[in-house]
């Protein structure tokens, strides 16, 4: 049985965010107020089934996708572009590949206790952000 991801997770880190939006080619503005914002990630996962929103004071993003299933995916808000994204399981982790314009994109994301873990890929460079469990 997969790990139960359902929940409200608030930030407590987030580590290297800035080089991953500078690898999307994001502005330099955005890139100022999107490294300072606390983001909320909102999670229901009915199965292999999911429904994630990303919240915060200047953007918000939502994305649904069941797992193993690919899908064209509009990254509105972050850096406009098209991709094509499939995420699958790889034991409690779930890993995301997202084939589009800007090489070696994707996203890992795992539970530790009351922490879940984000890594976010682009290129070379890699940001990591930790969510706490809001109960």
């Amino acid at each position: 049985m997969p790990a139960d991801y359902n929940g409200r997770w608030e930030m407590v880190s987030n580590e290297n965010f800035e080089d991953v939006m500078k690898a999307l080619d994001i502005d330099f503005a955005t890139r100022k107020i999107a490294v300072h914002l606390t983001q909320t990630k909102v999670i229901v996962q009915n199965g292999d089934k999911f429904e994630t929103k990303t919240l915060s004071t200047f953007r918000n993003y939502e994305v649904n996708f069941t797992v193993g299933q690919e899908f064209e995916e509009y990254t509105k808000g972050l850096d406009n572009r098209t991709v094509k994204s499939l995420v699958t399981w790889d034991g409690d982790k779930l890993v995301c590949v997202q084939k589009g314009e800007k090489e070696n994109r994707g996203w890992k994301q795992w539970i530790e206790g009351d922490l879940l873990h984000l890594e976010i890929t682009v290129l070379d460079k890699v940001c990591h952000q930790v969510f706490k469990k809001k109960v």
